[in-house]
């Protein structure tokens, strides 16, 4: 049996975002439903996505241990440093192990094949240490377990809260609005029994470990031929399977228009501090229109009271069941009679889209979240951003990362380190093969951020 170790009295009140001292050792092992993660383009490259902890070197207590199955580009890791007032000094306190094996997935496990890789990253390891996960899964606990060094994310025994069944529950508890529902669904009567109970044309059923939307399918109840999946390919015969396999809910389809998606990004410290980070509108596209492209920050001022107050409210209550770390939860939110309602869609147990876009905005520009009007302030200017995991173009492929760096310093479009506004990017492993990287713009008000963001669209990724 794997036993957590256990944090100790000075990381109480870690975050990962502003460490003082001590050697994160980052495991970006997109340890997920292999089925779906192949669905997504350049998806190994999303390992990347932690990349912006190496922004937490200004530190000069802080050591950097971060793993990777394909080198990352040394250009990538000089875009980062040059960032922090002390590049040289930086360079010293991060250590880069790369398995070279791509196409073995997930990392976490093809490492835990290679004892002399295991024993690099322990060599690694300076004084207190914390392992951070992309996602927490059974191998991120071995592995944590064989370096004896405490995990910086929520034990796998609590995972049913991550889950969108689960979420239900949670909600619940929290006094949270949610959409009329059913979870723990394992089996086609039970749809044909939701189905029957909701109310509506069509209903929506949800993979309980899916995740960017890819385990989503929306049912017409009057022909079933008519169900229109979010993966492409999918046949209701192996989605059946699934189900029987990982559980689901079945929930109304929310037909109102406008809808938009609020989220919200969490922390609770090993000593049990919950509090809500940020809130975001999420940028939604795919066949059904719920897989994750992007987000702005703020989340729009109509709901993003609401939002923040009823994750406060789940995080409290997961921090009470012993949940560690960061998570997102993901809302609806729609014009009612009174105002701008919000309904809890779903908790997500892990490190999600809007975090690396958040940590960006948040070690770049030194600024500090507001709970009480929601922005991040810089001082007295409160900064927002818009953010995409989805730029692509084919005339990006074949460049190199560096290649398009510092054609983004040509055109403007980089990181302006006076005003603390600009582009923060993200995903360059990615562009070489398949011409496609992510990229966060921060401005000075709503609509800079906006611009900016369609300028460097226009610009690297074309019309």
């Amino acid at each position: 049996m794997i036993t957590n170790i256990p944090f100790g009295e000075k990381s109480a009140g870690l975050s990962i975002f502003e460490p003082s001292e001590g050697t994160l050792v980052v495991v970006p092992s997109l340890s997920l439903p292999q089925d779906e993660l192949r669905r997504i383009t350049a998806a190994r490259s999303y390992e990347e996505r932690l990349l912006f902890l190496l922004l937490t070197l200004r530190e000069p207590g802080v050591k950097v241990v971060y793993l990777s199955s394909a080198p990352v580009d040394p250009d990538i890791v000089d875009y980062y440093f040059a960032f922090l007032p002390d590049p040289d000094d930086a360079a010293k306190r991060l250590t880069l192990i790369s398995l070279d094996d791509p196409w073995s997935q997930p990392l976490t496990r093809t490492l835990l094949d290679r004892p002399d890789a295991v024993e690099r990253v322990r060599a690694a390891i300076d004084g207190d240490a914390w392992l951070v996960p992309f996602v927490l899964s059974e191998l991120e606990e071995e592995l944590a377990s064989l370096l004896n060094v405490p995990l910086y994310g929520p034990a796998t025994s609590l995972s049913y809260y991550g889950s969108k069944s689960g979420a239900r529950e949670v909600g619940h508890e929290a006094g949270v609005p949610m959409a009329r529902g059913f979870g723990d669904v394992r089996s086609e009567l039970q749809i044909e029994e939701a189905l029957e109970a909701l109310p509506g044309e069509r209903v929506i059923v949800k993979l309980n470990d899916a995740y960017s939307g890819l385990g989503n399918a929306i049912v017409t109840k009057a022909d079933r031929s008519l169900t229109n999946f979010s993966a492409a390919g999918e046949t209701w015969e192996n989605y059946l399977r699934k189900i029987r396999d990982r559980g689901a809910v079945v929930e109304e389809f929310i037909e109102h228009r406008p809808l938009y998606y609020p989220s919200a990004l969490a922390q609770i410290t090993p000593g049990g501090q919950a509090r809500v980070l940020a809130t975001h509108d999420q940028v939604l596209g795919g066949p059904n229109g719920h897989v994750y492209q992007g987000c702005t920050f703020p989340a729009a001022p109509e709901y993003r009271a609401e939002v923040g107050q009823s994750a406060a409210r789940i995080a409290d209550i997961l921090a009470e069941r012993g949940v560690i770390g960061l998570f997102g939860m993901d809302f609806f939110a729609l014009k009612a009679d009174a105002g701008y309602a919000a309904l809890l869609c779903e908790i997500n147990l892990r490190i999600g889209g809007t975090t690396h876009p958040f940590g960006a905005a948040l070690l770049t520009t030194g600024a500090t979240y507001d709970p009480a009007t929601g922005h991040l302030m810089s001082g007295d200017q409160p900064k927002f951003y818009t953010a995409t995991d989805n730029c692509a173009s084919g005339c990006l492929r074949g460049r190199t990362p560096g290649e398009v760096m510092r054609t983004a310093d040509r055109l403007g479009i980089g990181f302006d380190a006076e005003r603390s506004t600009g582009n923060v990017f993200h995903l360059l492993g990615a562009i070489p093969e398949h011409g496609k990287l992510g990229f966060t713009s921060i401005g000075n008000s709503r609509e800079e951020a906006d611009e900016l963001h369609a300028l460097t669209r226009r610009l690297l990724c074309g019309p």
